[in-house]
């Protein structure tokens, strides 16, 4: 299940900026985590009610792509013999549904779900959404066989889905915006251009960021996106200070003050140029 998939690839001037969804499991999100010049949201296993991410652990529980065999040192050279692959295998099963129950308990309790899902988060996957305009450094250390074989796996994944992309023209960056909710929002507006312009990119970016927040285009429940719904979580995030996915959507940086790019080479992420 470990996964990777280009959302917005946009290119200026010759930086390209790209977002990518991608579901890795969650014991390698703090390895992740350490690329500072990533920007990131993650989906919060506070946010998620207990019984919906016990039946995912019931059902698709994480478990290691490889069984290498113990030795010194940070990894293993060489898997177990079949026999106890098949063993660790069952022990790792039995753990993952114990803790599900443990959860299940804890919640029955009536514990917070920030609470009881911790539980179960070694056994969950994290469905992330990455921005970024540099990534060689990341998969130089990532697709290596020092690397742990999960974050390889994830590392590989994403250098695919980035080879594979085609970037397009333009001097804004809108992760999970369709061109034809830009084209309705321009012909209301009476735009003679198809072109995103500035008036454009302030109207959906807070929007953008929004959905970066859920991780995905669609709502929780899997409905269409409402762009009211998506203002008000956008108006909440910010009131909240909770600024990480307002750095996902971006404008080219030749636009902006230079100081608006931080972590990005030739963009400014929207969260420089609002103040966060």
């Amino acid at each position: 299940m470990i996964s990777a998939k280009v959302i917005a690839d946009t290119i200026h001037k010759g930086h390209r900026i790209t977002s990518l969804q991608l579901v890795m499991p969650r014991f390698i999100l703090a390895q992740y985590n350490t690329h500072r010049v990533f920007s990131r949201s993650t989906a919060s296993s506070r946010a998620i009610p207990t019984a919906k991410l016990i039946e995912q652990v019931r059902t698709n529980y994480v478990q290691p792509v490889q069984w290498g065999a113990n030795k010194a040192g940070m990894q293993s050279e060489q898997e177990l013999e079949a026999n106890e692959i098949e063993k660790a295998k069952e022990i790792w099963c039995r753990a993952a549904h114990a803790a599900a129950d443990f959860a299940e308990q804890m919640a029955a309790l009536g514990l917070h779900k920030q609470h009881a899902n911790r539980i179960i988060e070694p056994y969950m996957w994290a469905h992330t959404i990455v921005t970024s305009t540099e990534w060689e450094n990341f998969f130089k250390l990532r697709i290596d066989d020092a690397a742990q074989p999960e974050i390889q796996l994830l590392a590989k994944e994403m250098k695919a889905a980035i080879d594979n992309s085609v970037p397009k023209e333009s001097r804004y960056h809108l992760p999970y915006i369709t061109d034809d909710e830009i084209y309705t929002y321009q012909k209301e507006k009476g735009f003679l251009s198809k072109e995103v312009n500035n008036a454009t990119f302030e109207h959906f970016a807070p929007i953008s960021a929004a959905r970066c927040a859920r991780v995905s285009y669609l709502n929780h429940d899997q409905s269409a996106p409402d762009f009211k719904k998506d203002m008000e979580l956008s108006k909440r995030l910010l009131e909240h200070r909770h600024y990480s996915p307002f750095e996902h959507p971006a404008r080219a940086a030749w636009y902006c003050n230079l100081q608006e790019t931080r972590n990005f080479t030739g963009w400014a992420q929207y969260r420089a140029i609002i103040g966060g």
